[in-house]
C-alpha cells in the first residue's frame, strides 16, 4: 500500500518534503496524541488504521472517524499550531511515516497543490465524522460492525484483523456481550470467521451486503475529493519506535 496524500503530490513537493518523511512502526494500541496534547508532527499512513476517539468525562469513548492510507493524522497543523481535540490511537498494526509539523507548515505555505491536498482531506474527514454521527444513531449494531470491518479491511494487508471484543466494544459504543452476539451471527452467515481476538473475513460480499449505506458513502466521497495516486512511497530505512 501507499499513502494517497503523498504520493499525489507534484514531484517538486515530494522532494521538499522527502527528506523529512521518517519511517514509523504503527504498533496496536499506541496512541499518536491525546485531546490537548500540541501536534509536532502529522502521520502518513502507508497500511494500518488510526482511530480518532471522542473522550467523555467518564471514561467513555467513541470512534468518530478512521484514517488509514488515504489520508494523516495531524493535517490541519500544515496550516497552523494546533491542539488536538481528540484520542488518536492505532487500532490496526501497520506502517507510517511520520513529518515535523513545522516542515509540513513551510511546504504548505509554499505549495498551491499541497494547500488543495490538505483542504480536501479535511473536507473528506468532516464528511467522515459527520457520518459516523449518523450512523451511530440511526443504524443497527450489526450494520456498523460490518461498516467498521470493511473499512478496516480497505486499510490493512491481508483478510485477518487482530480485534479485541473490548476494543470493539469501544469502537461502537456497546457492550462486549453485544459485540459476541453480532460477531456469532455473522459467523453464523459465512461472512467471518470469530477466533479470540481475531476476525477473519471469509465472505466480503455478505459483509458488504449487511452493511449499511454509510460504508459507501465515506468511500466514494474520499475518491471524489482525492486525486488518483501517481507515486508509489515507501521507505527502504527502518522503522522508528
Amino acid at each position: 500500500m501507499q499513502n494517497r496524500l503523498l504520493a499525489a503530490l507534484p514531484p517538486g513537493d515530494f522532494a521538499r518534503l522527502s527528506p523529512h518523511l521518517v519511517p514509523f512502526e504503527l504498533e496496536r494500541g499506541r496512541t499518536l496524541h491525546e485531546p490537548g496534547d500540541r501536534i509536532d508532527h502529522v502521520y502518513f499512513p502507508l497500511v494500518g488504521v488510526i482511530s480518532l476517539m471522542a473522550l467523555m468525562e467518564n471514561g467513555a469513548a467513541i470512534e468518530s472517524a478512521m484514517i488509514g492510507p488515504e489520508g494523516a493524522v495531524g493535517l490541519p497543523a500544515a496550516i497552523r499550531q494546533r491542539t488536538a481535540i481528540s484520542r488518536a490511537v492505532v487500532q490496526g498494526k501497520g506502517r507510517a511515516l511520520r513529518l515535523s509539523a513545522t516542515v509540513l507548515h513551510e511546504a504548505w505555505t509554499a505549495s498551491p497543490a499541497l494547500r488543495d491536498l490538505v483542504d480536501a482531506h479535511g473536507e473528506g474527514l468532516y464528511a467522515n465524522v459527520t457520518q459516523s454521527v449518523a450512523c451511530n444513531a440511526l443504524h443497527s449494531v450489526e450494520e456498523r460492525f460490518c461498516r467498521w470491518i470493511l473499512s478496516c479491511h480497505d486499510r490493512v494487508e491481508g483478510d485477518t484483523l487482530a480485534l479485541t471484543q473490548e476494543y470493539l466494544a469501544d469502537i461502537l459504543g456497546v457492550q462486549r456481550t453485544t459485540v459476541t452476539a453480532v460477531a456469532r451471527s455473522l459467523q453464523d452467515k459465512g461472512a467471518i470467521r470469530y477466533r479470540r481476538g481475531l476476525v477473519d473475513i471469509i465472505d466480503r460480499a455478505v459483509l458488504e451486503a449487511a452493511a449499511c449505506e454509510c460504508y459507501g458513502v465515506v468511500r466514494r466521497t474520499y475518491d471524489r475529493l482525492l486525486p488518483a495516486a501517481q507515486r508509489q512511497v515507501k521507505s527502504e530505512t527502518s522503522a522508528e519506535p
